[in-house]
C-alpha cells in the first residue's frame, strides 16, 4: 500500500468516483438505479453548498481506486454522526488495505468533526463486505427497514 494515499476528493476526482459508484451498482444488481450524473456530483459536492464528503484512495501508477462517499447527519439520539454512503474500491486493487485506509479515514474524520458516530448499510447478501466490516467491531441492526420516498 505504499503507493495509494488517502486525501480528501476534489472536484477533479468526480469523474472516476462516478465510474466506481456505477461499478458497484452493476456488482449489487441495480446499474438501472444509478440517475445522478458526474455533473450533479460536483454540484452537489463541490458547489457552494456542498452535500457530501469525499476521500479517495489515490494509487501513484493507477490514479483513483477506491472512495469513501459521507455526509453529516443529525440523530436525534445520537446527535452529529456521519453515514458513509458508500465505500468503494474497484475490483482489480481489493485485498491490498484500500478499503481498510478509506473506512479508518472516515472514522478519523467522524472524529475529527466531532461526530458520535459512523454507521452506513450492508446488503445481507454481500458477504464479503459483512466479513470485512466485522473486523472494525461494528454492530449490526436487527428489525430496522429501509424507508424511501422518490421524486
Amino acid at each position: 500500500m505504499s503507493s495509494i494515499s488517502i486525501r480528501p476528493g476534489t472536484r477533479a476526482d468526480v469523474p472516476r468516483a462516478f465510474e466506481l459508484i456505477q461499478e458497484l451498482a452493476e456488482y449489487e444488481k441495480a446499474a438501472e438505479q444509478v440517475t445522478t450524473t458526474p455533473q450533479k456530483m460536483e454540484e452537489d459536492g463541490f458547489g457552494p453548498n456542498p452535500v457530501y464528503g469525499l476521500l479517495v484512495a489515490d494509487d501513484a501508477e493507477k490514479g483513483v481506486i477506491g472512495i469513501a462517499l459521507y455526509y453529516y447527519r443529525y440523530s436525534t439520539w445520537k446527535g452529529k454522526r456521519i453515514y458513509l454512503e458508500d465505500l468503494v474500491v474497484t475490483e482489480s486493487a481489493r485485498a491490498r488495505g484500500v478499503g481498510q485506509a478509506l473506512l479508518e479515514a472516515t472514522i478519523q474524520t467522524a472524529r475529527d468533526t466531532n461526530c458520535t458516530g459512523l454507521m452506513w448499510q450492508v446488503l445481507d447478501w454481500n458477504e464479503p463486505a459483512i466479513g470485512f466490516y466485522k473486523r472494525f467491531d461494528v454492530r449490526f441492526d436487527e428489525g430496522w427497514l429501509n424507508c424511501h420516498v422518490d421524486f
